[in-house]
């Protein structure tokens, strides 16, 4: 017998919404977007961790405990509470995660954190569906439209828990933003990540990415930016994002990684054919260089199914999708 079914907010998820419809709990006790946002500035602040409902959600207990060790343990310490919310995500089960967000992203916005981008990459984690192994043109940038439901294992609505997450970042754009200028170019492509996620406060976020997309000087940064950019545009339906791309990738004076993301960001967001003009451009980026400077970027790591193969898959799957994958890999990331 599963121990979840001790569990008393597993308990409950299963009745609301095993039983039910989901939207009976729309703004309720259950509805981890209401639980988010009903959390005060205050207590996000100065975390205030016992004023917030964990116990609501399944593992929300655990997720509580994780979040008080990465605030009063040691670097090790905090590594491993971070490397289990991660791997709450990675088990589908971001609604205990969804809670954690606000109090991640002030994580990552201290300079004295140890963890800071650790902390982004779950905060980025969160508010994104199941994608690890994703490459195609249709779902590399994509967030799924709320009428498309999708459970998670405890079964509660994944849609509403990458929501509740998407929406906390938006509330805290003030945070994140300063973190595109931060001195470590890690953190920089992190918090590009996390925004490009936000589901407000898209025309702050996006003056902002391009302003320092002018700016930068670190290549991988660079084209994190174009990539964010890219994704904001599609989240946000901007079609002048699928004008900018297209005359970035086709700009030879642009730098080659800018162009490189920037010729995944149109084959994103258009289904037209592609061009006799960008599989050109493609012979001469597409580099054993070029894959290795984009392999730490989350959206190739996102792809990879073996260490910097992230770049490699995707164009494969998007000029190339009715041919299998010349590795021999399924389409289950796990296999």
């Amino acid at each position: 017998m599963s121990e979840w079914e001790f569990d008393p907010a597993c308990q409950a998820v299963w009745r609301a919404f095993g039983d039910g419809n989901f939207l009976d709990q729309v703004g309720g006790p259950l509805d981890v977007r209401a639980v988010v946002a009903a959390v005060r500035p205050e207590v996000k602040d100065e975390f205030l961790l016992e004023e917030v409902p964990w116990d609501r959600f399944p593992d929300g207990v655990e997720v509580r405990e994780d979040m008080e060790r990465l605030r009063s343990g040691g670097v090790d310490v905090g590594g491993r509470a971070l490397g289990m919310l991660m791997g709450l995500c990675a088990n589908d089960m971001r609604a205990a995660v969804a809670p954690a967000v606000p109090f991640l992203i002030r994580i990552a916005a201290d300079p004295g954190s140890s963890h800071r981008v650790e902390a982004l990459g779950v905060v980025a984690e969160v508010a994104r569906m199941r994608h690890q192994g994703v490459c195609t043109r249709e779902d590399m940038l994509r967030f799924r439209d709320d009428d498309e439901w999708s459970v998670e294992v405890t079964g509660y609505p994944q849609n509403w828990s990458v929501q509740a997450a998407r929406e906390a970042i938006a509330a805290d754009t003030g945070l994140l933003l300063p973190l595109l200028h931060d001195a470590d170019p890690a953190l920089r492509i992190a918090a590009a990540y996390a925004l490009a996620a936000a589901l407000d406060r898209t025309r702050d976020i996006r003056t902002v990415f391009h302003a320092r997309l002018d700016a930068e000087q670190e290549p991988a940064v660079r084209a994190a930016l174009v990539l964010a950019i890219a994704q904001l545009g599609r989240a946000h339906r901007h079609e002048p994002t699928v004008v900018w791309v297209r005359e970035c990738w086709a700009d030879p004076a642009r730098p080659a990684e800018v162009r490189m993301s920037a010729v995944l960001g149109w084959m994103c967001l258009t289904g037209l054919p592609v061009p006799n003009e960008l599989r050109t451009v493609l012979d001469d980026l597409a580099t054993d260089g070029m894959t290795l400077l984009m392999a730490p970027l989350p959206w190739m790591r996102a792809a990879e199914y073996l260490d910097h193969d992230g770049l490699r898959r995707c164009l494969h799957a998007m000029l190339h999708p009715d041919t299998p994958d010349p590795a021999g890999y399924s389409d289950d990331p796990w296999a």
